[in-house]
């Protein structure tokens, strides 16, 4: 019997850095064994090439999408709200105003067509590759925000495990905290790569993923070099809301909410 194999690529956390994303769909392209590329989400907002970007994403042939909390706030207009607020942040911080105005830059510039692309992505993405079930989010099923702890995920795949009972191993994969995640327990295996283009994790380095489901599972993160002095300087010329934060964070995969 032959051995059924499946290798994702996946993307994740874009934010508008189409520098980032131009260097990991080469890296995607420069290898002969991808059978599906993968996007977690937040593709858009707090970056500078939102139009661009959306753009790029739509050239990718049979990609699927899944959306993020920030392909969700511009969906709800979130801006629109009396008193704005998102991931549980103070309504009346600078921070978070800035952030809710950025929301609202982004949707302007990506328009309906905009809209309709986050409209259409999925919340989760579920694979079966012969014993093992993989799940796809931005974070979790059940929410877009915070990815599940351990024990959650084990509750989750209790629950599933009663609809696939041949099934002997799980791997649960999210976006979202654009810092790396590699933990494991029974036969349970959570991954998060970081991000693609907006890194919180001290490696302003881009990165892309790729699972190789087969005998073994191969679990891989390239972390790339980009221009990113091109990223800067679009921020810097396009001056959106939160733009210098953003700056910071590009050249320092960290958060610097220093207004």
């Amino acid at each position: 019997m032959t051995m059924v194999t499946k290798t994702f690529a996946i993307i994740t956390d874009i934010h508008s850095n189409l520098s980032s994303l131009i260097h990991a769909l080469s890296i995607i392209d420069r290898r002969d064994d991808v059978d599906q590329i993968i996007c977690l989400g937040d593709c858009f907002a707090l970056g500078p090439e939102p139009e661009k970007t959306l753009e790029m994403l739509k050239s990718i042939p049979n990609c699927i999408f899944i959306r993020g909390n920030h392909d969700r706030y511009l969906l709800e207009k979130l801006w629109e709200d009396e008193l704005p607020s998102l991931e549980g942040m103070d309504p009346y911080d600078p921070v978070c105003q800035a952030i809710v105005q950025n929301e609202k830059w982004t949707a302007d510039q990506l328009g309906q067509d905009g809209y309709n692309f986050c409209k259409a992505m999925k919340i989760a993405h579920r694979e079966i590759i012969g014993d093992t079930l993989i799940e796809f989010t931005h974070a979790w099923y059940q929410r877009d925000d915070i990815p599940p702890t351990m024990n959650e995920a084990l509750s989750w795949r209790n629950h599933v495990a009663n609809g696939y009972p041949d099934i002997e191993k799980y791997i649960f994969i999210h976006g979202h905290v654009h810092t790396p995640r590699n933990e494991s327990k029974e036969n349970l295996t959570i991954y998060c790569q970081g991000a693609t283009g907006l890194p919180f994790d001290e490696d302003p380095r881009g990165a892309v993923a790729f699972l190789t489901i087969e005998e073994d599972i191969k679990w891989e993160v390239v972390r790339y070099d980009y221009n990113k002095s091109e990223t800067i300087d679009l921020l810097e010329e396009l001056k959106p809301p939160f733009y210098t934060n953003l700056q910071n964070t590009v050249k320092f995969a960290t958060i610097r909410n220093d207004l």
